[in-house]
C-alpha cells in the first residue's frame, strides 16, 4: 500500500494505494504463519545430497527457469534430475515448485490444485521410506518440511485454515530438526529467519492469531530480517525466495521502500518475465512518491498485460489501471484518470471477492473524489454510496462519508 495516511484534502500522493499479493492480506496472514517456516527450505538440497554436480547444475537453471516463468524448460531440467535420481525427493519437490509458480501467477484458478497436492504426497513418500531407513536423513526431513510447506501455502490461499495449520504444526517440527542438524547453512537459514520474522509481527499486528501461537515458538523479527539478509545474499538456491520474501516484508510490513525497491529492481532485471517482480517496482517506485516513474512502470505492465503474456493477466492489468488512474490524478488529466479507474472497477467485476476487493473501492473513491474536483457533486454522491455498499478498505467507507459531507478538494 503506497502511502499510509487517510488521504487527507490536497494531498494525491498520501492517498490509499491497494496492494493485491494474497498471501500477505489480513486474515490470510495466519495461513503465512502457519506454513512460512517450511516455504523452500529445501532449495539447497539437491547439491547437498544427491552429491551429483551434474544434478547441481540441472537444479539451479531449473530454479531459474520458474522464476522467469519458463515452465516447460524447468521441467525439462527437473526430469533429468528425476531419471537420474528417481527414488530421491530432489527433482520431484522441484517439479512440484513448477505447479506451485504456475498456481501463484492464475491464482484464482484452482484446476491444478490437486495435481500439486499429488506431486508434493510423492514426495513426502519418498521421504518417510528415506526416514524409515534413517530418521536423521537430513535431506529427507529437508524435503519433507518442504513438501508440508507447500501444501499449507497452497490451502492458505483457499482459505482452508484447518489444513492450513495442519500443514504448519506437521512441518515445524521437522523444521526446527534441520536447522538443528545444519544451522550454518544459509538454504535452511531461510526458513527459520522467514519463521522469526513472522512469529514475532503477525499476532501483534493482528491479535485474533495470538491463541494459535500458544502452539508455536515464538519468534524475533529483528533477528528473522537479519537471517532473512544472509539468506538472500548467501544462500546457493534459496537465494531468489529469500529476496522476495525480504521484498515484500519491506514493502507491506516495515515501509522501509528504499531497499525494498533496489530488492524489486534486481529481481525485476534477473527475471524480466515474472510479473511479481515487475509489479514490485511500480508499487515501490508509487510509495517512494516517485509518480513519473511509477507511472512508465505500469504502463509498460499494461502493454504486456495487453500482450496476454504468462502471468500477466486481468489481476495484473487491473492493479496497473489502478495506479495509472492515481498517475494521472496527481498530474491533473482527470478525464485520463477516470478512464483508468472505471477500467479497474470493471476488472474488478470479473475477478473473485478475494483477490483484491480494495481495487474495487479505492477505485470508485476516487472516481467520486474526481467528479467533485469537476464539479459534478451529483456523479459525486452516487459515487461515494456506491463505496459504503462495498468492502471497507482502508478508510474507504471513513473517506466516503467525509466527501458526502464536504466535496474533495485538493487545493
Amino acid at each position: 500500500m503506497a502511502g499510509n495516511s487517510t488521504a487527507h484534502k490536497g494531498t494525491f500522493s498520501s492517498v490509499n494505494v491497494p496492494f493485491a499479493f494474497r498471501d500477505l492480506v489480513h486474515a490470510r496472514l495466519c495461513g503465512v504463519l502457519l506454513f512460512c517456516c517450511a516455504l523452500f527450505i529445501p532449495a539447497g538440497a539437491a547439491s547437498q545430497w544427491l552429491d551429483d554436480t551434474t544434478a547441481e547444475a540441472l537444479t539451479r537453471k531449473g530454479i531459474d527457469h520458474i522464476y522467469n516463468l519458463q515452465f516447460e524448460e524447468a521441467v525439462s531440467e527437473f526430469n533429468q534430475v528425476v531419471a537420474a535420481h528417481p527414488d530421491h525427493p530432489a527433482g520431484h519437490f522441484f517439479l512440484a515448485a513448477v505447479e506451485w509458480w504456475r498456481i501463484l501467477i492464475d491464482i484464482e484458478n484452482t484446476s491444478r490444485d490437486e495435481g500439486f497436492i499429488d506431486l508434493l504426497d510423492r514426495v513426502i513418500e519418498l521421504c518417510d521410506r528415506r526416514l524409515d531407513r534413517d530418521e536423521r536423513d537430513v535431506a529427507a526431513l529437508f524435503f519433507k518440511g518442504g513438501a508440508l510447506g507447500f501444501q499449507g501455502r497452497l490451502h492458505g490461499n483457499r482459505e482452508d485454515w484447518i489444513k492450513a495449520a495442519s500443514s504448519g504444526r506437521s512441518a515445524l517440527p521437522i523444521v526446527q530438526e534441520t536447522y538443528a542438524l545444519a544451522p550454518e547453512n544459509n538454504d535452511v537459514l531461510f526458513g527459520i529467519g522467514l519463521y522469526n520474522y513472522y512469529a514475532a509481527v503477525v499476532p501483534e499486528k493482528y491479535p485474533f492469531v495470538k491463541p494459535l501461537m500458544l502452539f508455536f515458538p515464538s519468534g524475533d523479527k529483528t533477528k528473522g530480517v537479519s537471517q532473512l539478509r544472509r539468506a538472500a545474499e548467501g544462500a546457493r538456491y534459496a537465494d531468489t525466495e529469500a529476496s522476495y520474501f525480504l521484498l515484500q516484508i519491506l514493502y507491506n510490513f516495515e515501509k522501509d521502500y528504499l531497499p525494498a525497491l533496489r530488492i524489486a529492481e534486481r529481481l525485476h532485471k534477473s527475471y524480466p518475465n515474472n510479473p511479481l517482480f515487475h509489479r514490485y517496482v511500480g508499487r515501490t517506485l508509487a510509495a517512494l512518491g516517485r509518480w513519473d516513474l511509477a507511472g512508465v512502470t505500469f504502463g509498460e505492465i499494461l502493454r504486456v498485460s495487453d500482450s496476454g503474456k504468462t502471468g500477466y493477466g486481468t489481476v495484473v492489468e487491473r492493479e496497473a489501471c489502478y495506479y495509472l488512474g492515481v498517475v494521472e490524478m496527481q498530474e491533473g488529466n482527470l478525464d485520463s484518470a477516470l478512464a483508468c479507474f472505471y477500467r479497474c472497477d470493471e476488472l474488478s467485476r470479473g475477478i473473485g471477492s478475494g483477490f483484491g476487493p480494495g481495487y474495487m473501492s479505492m477505485a470508485n473513491l476516487k472516481i467520486g473524489m474526481i467528479y467533485d474536483l469537476q464539479g459534478k457533486r451529483e456523479l459525486a454522491l452516487r459515487q461515494y454510496e456506491k463505496v459504503l455498499g462495498m468492502e471497507d478498505y482502508q478508510s474507504s467507507h471513513e473517506l466516503a462519508k467525509q466527501y458526502s459531507r464536504n466535496p474533495y478538494d485538493r487545493s
